[in-house]
């Protein structure tokens, strides 16, 4: 494989040698992330044959290679995984949400989506989240009923196992009802999760009693165990999606958005939801055609809409790929423009006309590329035209007049708060199929609420559309709609087979964290391991750069040279941006899988044997 040329002297390979593999020592007990209770180690790389797995969790990469070893193919296991991150990683994933899944199956050489985005209510409108045309707190639509989506994720689970899968959902999610019944190690990940939500998991009853026991979070180093989980899991194994889409379990659901199990005596003001059990009944994953676009050779493919990681990924890859050379300025400002047109023009294609074709073309791209100088642009960028005319650079150089932002959808306010929520998976099985999996409940913690008796936390996904007044914004609320999203999990063929899969959570900056990845491991020469591991920046149209202190340490002198401004990462944790994880093919059978070393205590990859 070749690699391109390098725009600075300040960026390159060596530049990430700081961020190596932790000693085995460093995730001993009492270290943040520690397995505790006798148990192996988080590894965040592994090199091996006959499959592969990497999670942040390591119980939920054992479910996923258990799945393979005993014969499941990618799909299964991908399933098995991230039913087990419901388990264990249940701030971030769970029954009550939704993802993106891509998938490459070898036997029909054919790279395919499944989308299982949660939908609005039919009684959801464009002012759902206004009052007196004022949109709601951030915080308060957060926690509430007010915010909960239609779940997507087990119907998800169902046409995936029943399109590409080879075990039945009883089998699928037996790996996670034995982890919820025997319980998982709190490290300090979880701790910290649960403590930074106390207050609110506080002011519901159900909450307080499953992750509050005794009134706090339990300590690191305990066994939790979550009984009612197991036994949710246990009846879907035998009821199927049905029990959730219009039965028993999807009463329960709706119940719980309706009439939020508010403690006695809090005074928090909780809003309740929208959602019917029509709406429960009315519900469907979809298989959708995957964004694709060629650069450097290689064919990446990613989540088409309403999901805007694969178009704005593409996009600013397209634009990079027409730059004379690339560094870390134009990687930035690559980003900046890709999310100046993702916010005008991306939503549910189901009720947004979507120019996909545009966005994703060449010549909209050197459009665009011949605005990129050698320092930072004004901000924000404006939105380019994507509509099949492309010539000279448009006229750019200052920011929209507030009516101009009004039309065009484009803001220039503060964005919502940005997390750590969402968690991606990645499984490659023995024949060659792979699975990039991102999946979530929203805000860590979702919306707070426990399903009373079921042991799984409700999302809080509809907070991902654009509140309002913002006329013509693609992302405003609508009945059924799905709100866009940022999930961004990728996959890269060459020559017609995969060479390489990645994603990460992180709010909108799971699009800037894929990018990096892949212009670290593309454009700078980065080994997978090193491109996931080195400090990151995320642009995204606004007017100051987030960045890890590691990036300012680092580059902040030369690219503040050129104009931009960084500013820490608001996390939390404070300071970090995404926890991505990836497979890369290396020949011959051989698959390295890579996760996080340190980012959100570390990750994990198992292969199924080191030998071939």
């Amino acid at each position: 494989m070749s690699f391109r040329r390098l725009a600075v002297p300040f960026v390159g390979v060596a530049a990430t040698l700081a961020f190596v593999i932790p000693p085995a020592d460093a995730r001993a007990p009492g270290n943040p992330g520690a397995q505790g209770h006798g148990q192996p180690a988080k590894v965040p790389v592994a090199e091996g044959y006959g499959g592969a797995v990497a999670t942040v969790d390591l119980d939920a990469s054992k479910a996923a290679l258990s799945v393979l070893k005993q014969g499941g193919n990618a799909m299964d296991a991908a399933v098995a995984g991230a039913a087990t991150l419901g388990v264990t990683e249940p701030y971030s994933a769970g029954l009550s949400g939704g993802g993106f899944l891509v998938y490459y199956d070898a036997r029909r050489g054919k790279v395919v989506t499944i989308d299982g985005r949660e939908k609005a209510p039919q009684a959801m409108t464009e002012t759902s989240l206004q009052e007196n045309g004022v949109a709601i707190p951030f915080d308060a639509a957060v926690t509430s009923g007010l915010s909960v989506g239609v779940p997507g994720g087990l119907a998800q689970w169902e046409l995936a196992l029943r399109r590409f899968g080879t075990l039945s959902l009883k089998q699928a999610l037996q790996p996670a009802v034995d982890v919820a019944t025997k319980g998982f190690t709190v490290d300090q990940t979880f701790y910290d999760q649960t403590a930074q939500n106390a207050a609110r998991f506080a002011d519901f009853t159900s909450t307080a009693s499953l992750y509050l026991p005794n009134g706090a979070p339990p300590p690191v180093g305990s066994v939790f165990r979550n009984p009612d989980l197991a036994a949710t899991y246990r009846e879907l194994g035998r009821r199927g999606g049905d029990w959730l889409y219009g039965g028993k379990l999807g009463e329960e659901v709706v119940a719980t958005v309706k009439s939020p199990p508010v403690r006695p005596g809090s005074t928090r003001v909780v809003r309740p939801g929208l959602m019917e059990l029509s709406d429960l009944r009315a519900y469907r994953a979809l298989e959708r055609a995957p964004s694709k676009i060629s650069y450097n050779g290689m064919d990446v493919y990613g989540m088409a809409p309403p999901s805007s990681g694969g178009s704005t990924v593409g996009e600013a890859l397209n634009i990079l790929e027409a730059l004379p050379k690339v560094g870390l300025h134009e990687y930035l400002e690559a980003s900046r423009l890709a999310f100046a047109d993702r916010n005008k023009f991306v939503g549910d294609p189901d009720y947004v006309d979507v120019p996909l074709k545009g966005l994703l073309s060449d010549g909209f791209a050197k459009e665009r590329a011949c605005l990129i100088g050698d320092v930072a642009m004004p901000n924000p960028a404006t939105p380019g035209s994507p509509d099949g005319s492309y010539g000279g650079c448009q006229i750019e150089g200052k920011p929209l007049a507030a009516d101009e932002t009004a039309k065009t959808g484009e803001s220039g306010a503060a964005e919502k708060p940005e997390g750590p929520e969402t968690t991606h998976l990645v499984v490659a099985d023995r024949w060659g199929d792979v699975a990039a999996y991102n999946i979530t409940i929203e805000q860590t913690g979702g919306n707070g609420m426990v399903v009373p008796g079921r042991g799984f936390l409700l999302n809080n996904e509809l907070t991902d559309f654009t509140f309002g007044p913002a006329a013509g914004d693609p992302n405003l609320p609508a009945p059924g709609k799905r709100p866009r999203s940022s999930m961004a999990p990728t996959i890269v063929l060459k020559n017609g087979k995969p060479i390489l899969a990645v994603g990460s959570p992180g709010g909108a900056t799971i699009i800037t964290t894929v990018l990096q990845i892949l212009v670290n491991r593309y454009e700078f020469g980065m080994s997978l391991p090193d491109a996931i591991a080195a400090p990151r920046a995320s642009q995204r149209n606004t007017a100051a750069t987030q960045a890890e202190q590691a990036f300012i340490d680092r580059y902040g002198a030369g690219l503040t040279a050129k104009g931009h401004t960084l500013t820490i990462a608001p996390g939390p944790p404070v300071g970090e941006i995404g926890a991505a994880t990836g497979l890369e093919f290396l020949g011959r059978g051989k698959v390295q899988a890579a996760a996080e070393p340190s980012r959100r205590g570390g990750g994990s990859a198992l292969v199924v044997s080191a030998k071939p």
